[in-house]
């Protein structure tokens, strides 16, 4: 089983536990080489009649010749259930209790003492205890984002004011948040301390993978 990891500094784990974020970007990255060859970039197809994105992107060559099979396929598919990456001690492990996964079975630890207890990138898909399930994947630019799908993201609709004015924040965590009236702007901001400052200017393609909490 696979697993996918939110960031906790901005409180997005606990957002999808919550069940308040449903979708989550990842940006699409280019293979250097398929098949031997070198990869020159990716084209992005649309159909003709609503200019919609259709299917995944595909490699071409330095020729700008599409690689047979070269579509760059998604990491999470249609209906996988997929593990929520937790540190033990944030899954609610006994710290006294054995390692669930050392990699020598004669010197087994406890948790207090694995890599995985305060470190989720050392724990394993099958020692996690919460799963998404992956109802749809699409393919978009990141800046393409709607007022939708930003609360999906994780953005909250704070409240209306009496001008009928939505104000949207950020996440609340101890580091602060940006409050503004425009959703896409708030989304801007997470992204950019998610992923790095400037993410959303350069306006990448992205899969755009949206779930439900599975447990």
């Amino acid at each position: 089983m696979k697993k996918i990891m939110f960031n906790d500094k901005y409180g997005l784990t606990q957002a999808v536990l919550e069940g308040r974020k449903t979708m989550t970007r990842r940006i699409i990255k280019c293979p250097r080489t398929f098949r031997g060859e070198w990869v020159a970039g990716f084209n992005i197809h649309r159909s003709l009649s609503d200019k919609k994105i259709v299917g995944f992107p595909c490699m071409y060559d330095a020729d700008e010749r599409e690689f047979d099979m070269g579509e760059i396929l998604p990491k999470y598919k249609l209906g996988e259930v997929v593990a929520i990456a937790q540190s033990y001690r944030d899954s609610g492990y006994s710290p006294d209790s054995l390692d669930r996964h050392p990699k020598d079975l004669s010197v087994r630890g406890l948790m207090k003492d694995s890599a995985g207890w305060n470190n989720k990138m050392f724990v394993k898909s099958y020692a996690c205890k919460h799963h998404i399930k992956i109802t749809n994947v699409k393919v978009e630019r990141l800046q393409d984002i709607s007022d939708e799908d930003c609360l999906k993201e994780g953005i909250i609709h704070a409240y209306t004011d009496n001008d009928g004015i939505k104000r949207y924040h950020t996440p609340h965590t101890k580091r602060g948040y940006l409050s503004t009236d425009v959703a896409q702007q708030a989304f801007a901001f997470l992204i950019d301390k998610v992923s790095g400052k400037g993410v959303f200017q350069s306006n990448p393609y992205v899969f755009a993978y949206e779930f439900v909490l599975f447990d």
